[in-house]
Parts: C-alpha cells; structure tokens; sequence
C-alpha cells in the first residue's frame, strides 16, 4: 500500500477475503470436474450437476452484494498470491462497484440458461460441462486483476462458445462458430499485443492492475495512442461495435437458445467491461484523445443496429440486431467520461443482458412450438397464448424503454450523459429510440394481435420449466425500472472515483 500513490491506493482494500471470490469462479469448474464421474448416458444427474454447481456460485455471488459496500470505491474481497514469480504473474482477483453488478448477472444468467436447457437431449454430459467452462472464463474475465490472468480467462471463453455453437447450434453451425472463434481470435492477437506492451514498458515490468495504474503517468503519448488501439480492437470486436460486428446474428441465430442468452447476456458486456477497466484506466491520455471517435462509433452502433432490426422478419435475428444497437447505448455512456454516463453505461449492461436475455429464452419457447421464426407466419397468439404474449410484451416495452422498466433508466442516464459532451451526436441518436419501438411494435402486431392463425391452433402456452427460467427476468425488469437505485448504489462510488482519475490527466 504506502508504495502507491494516493490516486490508486484508494482502489486496494486489506482484510480477509475469504476466499469468496475462487469460489464463485471455481464452483461452476467444480462442476466440470463432477461431470467427469457421471456416466454419459444418466442425462439426469448430468443435468442436476450442471445445476447445483451454477446454483451455487449463484448463491454465493448474492451474498458477495448484501456483503459488498457500496460507499467505497475499494476493490474489496482481494485474493492475491504469486503464481508464476519469475515473471511476476499473481493470481489476483479482486471486486468493485464495476465489477460487482455482472458478476451477478452471469451467475444468474447461467443458472437460468442450465435450467433453461434441460430439455437438451443430444449429448448431454457434454454440453454442460462446456456450459460450466464457460461460466467459470466469463467470473474470471470480471474478476481477474492480473493481466495474464485476464488474458487467460478471456481466451478460455472461446473454447467453450465455439463447442456449444458448433455441435448444439442450427443448420449453419459450423460456419456460425468458426466465424465468432477467427473474429474473437483476430481482436485477442490485438489484445495480447496491448498487454504485452503495458508489461514491457512498466519498470518493473508487471501484469499487476494496480501496479500498472500507479505507473500510467509514465507512458508516452504515442505508447498510450497505441496500446490504447490495440485494446480496443480487442474488446470492439466482443462488444460488437461497428465495423466488427458481422459475426454476431450468424452466431445468435444458430446458437441453441440458452447460449444466445449467455452470449447476448454476458459475453457483449466482456468488451464494455475491458474498456472501462482497462482502457481508460490505464492509458488516460490516449482515453482523452480518442474518445470522440468512440461516440461517433456508439452512434453509429445505436442507429445502424436499430434500422438492420426493422428489416428483418426473422425475430431472432431482429433481436440479435438490437444488441448491436443497445450496446451503442452503452458506449456512449462510457464516452461521456461523466459519473452519469458511467452509470448508465453500468446499467446498460445489466439490462440489457436481463432484457434480451429474456427474449432469447421467449423466441425459444415459440420456436420449440412453432419451428419457425418468421414473424409473417403467427398472427392473433395473443388469443391462445396468453402467459407468454405477456411477458413478450413486457420484454419488448422494456427492450424500446418505456418508463418505469429497467430499460429506460440506463437509457435516459446514457443520453444524459451524452447530451453533456456531445449534443449533435446525442441528437442523431436518438432516431434508434424511434426506429426501435417501431420494430419491437411491429414484431407484436404480427405475431400476436389480429385475426388469429388457425394454423397454430395446437400451440400450448408456457410451461413450468420457462415459466421459471423467464419469470425472475422479468420480475428484474419492473423491480430495476421501478426502483434503479438497488443497482446504481453499489456501482456509483467506483465510477465516480474512475472519473475523478480521468480529470485528473
């Protein structure tokens, strides 16, 4: 502690951490290894595994947030010890008000995906065990403060993504998963390079965030420009942000259901998540130089992903298109460098994984019916399904941000925010508000109002097993829109600090 300055110690906190946090990482690889004991062809215990363990990270990770202190800015609960010391790679984890509120939303996302896959038949052990990898690469991506450790846990996530796509997903699989593993690949080659240039150039070299942190008064202007371009392709390319975006809708729309709601849900908000830590952290100069592109970039993003969602009949792939557009919303939080749009662009995050998260599962539940997607096919659903057309419709309203749901707080405070830097850009924007309630309204004219469709007349409403992966979703939905502060209190100490160090440079 007394070797850092006062600028960066007040992001480390001293205590026992009770290992709280490899325990949430490492609960779900526990249930790897469990898998490993049950034979292939018992699909129940298979199931059951996959659950207790997602389940119980998730367990734990709630009680990480009654425990956590939303009035400091501390990373708290740190874990660190050396691993591999002759090049100073530590196993260091630690948690904040950034981290905090998507170590949540994964664990409760994968619980919800688990359950949300038992009707998967088709080898079973299999696919959980790469669902529990993958939650276990998502918690490390958050948590990790070791750049190694960081980097190790960001490729680790492609392994499993490009399995669960590539042998569950949809007539076009093959292509879908090898198309996200050479996009995600290509922007990590970027990314690796960043971090190898910030361990060079730190004396002593070091993967260490806070070490680095304390060193980034150091770092030329031309180093920072460039690291900073570096990392940025590699987290773009995960965010999608344009023009590294064409790899998403292939992949959602051949991917099973519950790996859309993890990569829609958890593994857009890996780039936000990496900018915001790392990018603007540590290279601040660079931050202040380049961040008016990364607003020309979130506008582009909110308009260009809201026009491609209005063409589209296919509502999985609509759905798809928006996330382009919502994570927009996000980036232009963040580059407002303001405690507003910070929070908002937090926000975002979270709702926009409960929100689309929910359609995923919601487009699953019609689609295991239906066996077709085409938004022209249904018509008058609302008649003969009416749990599901309501929580459509909710999911929807809350995706266009009609008040008093989750999605028009992170909305307003991003705008909020952007209207603060950058009036004319904020302004353009807002057109993907207006294009997106008019495909989300139009999606629900067709498919559940008018005449009803005979067609469909043996279609059931939802059963115990989605009622339960949705319902909790939605419940967030009204419960976040309703009463936002549950979310902005813990996060709003760190990002406010996050800017202080910004106007500090």
């Amino acid at each position: 502690m007394a070797g850092y300055p006062p600028a960066v110690q007040w992001w480390i906190t001293e205590g026992d951490s009770m290992h709280v946090l490899s325990l949430i990482t490492l609960l779900p690889l526990a249930g790897c290894a469990a898998l490993f004991l049950v034979p292939a062809e018992n699909k129940l215990v298979s199931r059951v595994v996959a659950a207790t363990a997602s389940g119980a990270s998730f367990i734990v990770s709630c009680w990480l947030w009654l425990h956590f202190n939303g009035n400091a800015a501390d990373l708290q609960f740190v874990e660190k010890f050396r691993w591999i010391p002759a090049f100073h790679i530590q196993y260091f984890l630690g948690v904040d008000g950034l981290s905090l509120p998507l170590v949540l939303l994964t664990t409760l996302l994968s619980l919800l995906a688990i359950l949300g896959s038992f009707h998967i038949e088709d080898r079973v052990k299999e696919y959980f065990f790469f669902f529990l990898l993958l939650e276990t690469a998502m918690l490390g991506v958050f948590l990790a403060l070791d750049l190694f450790l960081f980097y190790v846990f960001w490729e680790l996530t492609l392994v499993p993504m490009f399995f669960l796509i590539g042998i569950w997903g949809g007539p076009k699989k093959e292509y879908a998963a090898m198309k996200f593993f050479l996009f995600t690949l290509f922007g990590s080659v970027f990314l690796l390079i960043g971090i190898l240039a910030l361990y060079f150039t730190s004396n002593p070299h070091t993967f260490d965030f806070t070490e680095l942190l304390a060193q980034n008064a150091n770092f030329a202007r031309t180093f920072q420009l460039l690291v900073f371009l570096g990392l940025y392709i590699g987290f773009a390319v995960k965010i999608p942000a344009f023009p590294f975006h064409t790899w998403l809708p292939l992949a959602h729309v051949e991917a099973p259901t519950a790996v859309s709601v993890i990569l829609a849900g958890v593994l857009l908000k890996m780039g936000t998540y990496g900018i915001m830590r790392y990018s603007f952290c540590l290279l601040p100069g660079a931050t202040h130089e380049l961040i008016f592109y990364i607003a020309i970039i979130a506008v582009i993003n909110i308009v260009y992903g809201s026009f491609c969602s209005l063409a589209q009949t296919d509502i999985k792939r609509m759905i798809a298109y928006s996330s382009i557009n919502h994570m927009g919303y996000a980036m232009l939080g963040m580059a407002s460098l303001s405690v507003i749009g910070f929070n908002g662009a937090v926000l975002q995050m979270v709702n926009h994984g409960i929100i689309t998260g929910s359609l995923f599962f919601l487009v699953g539940v019609i689609y295991d019916r239906a066996h077709t997607r085409d938004m022209n096919a249904f018509g008058g659903l609302g008649t003969k399904l009416p749990v599901y057309t309501g929580m459509m419709t909710v999911a929807c309203l809350a995706s266009l941000g009609l008040p008093l749901l989750s999605g028009f707080v992170s909305e307003f405070l991003c705008f909020l925010g952007g209207f603060q830097v950058y009036a004319r850009l904020t302004a353009i924007s807002l057109v993907g508000i207006l294009i997106t309630a008019a495909f989300f309204l139009i999606m629900i004219k067709k498919v559940f109002l008018g005449p009803f469709n005979t067609k469909w007349e043996n279609l059931s409403d939802m059963n115990v097993r989605e009622l339960l992966t949705i319902t909790p979703l939605i419940v967030l939905m009204i419960v976040l829109g309703v009463f936002p502060a549950l979310a902005l209190e813990p996060m709003n100490a760190t990002l406010t600090h996050l800017v202080e160090i910004l106007k500090i440079h």
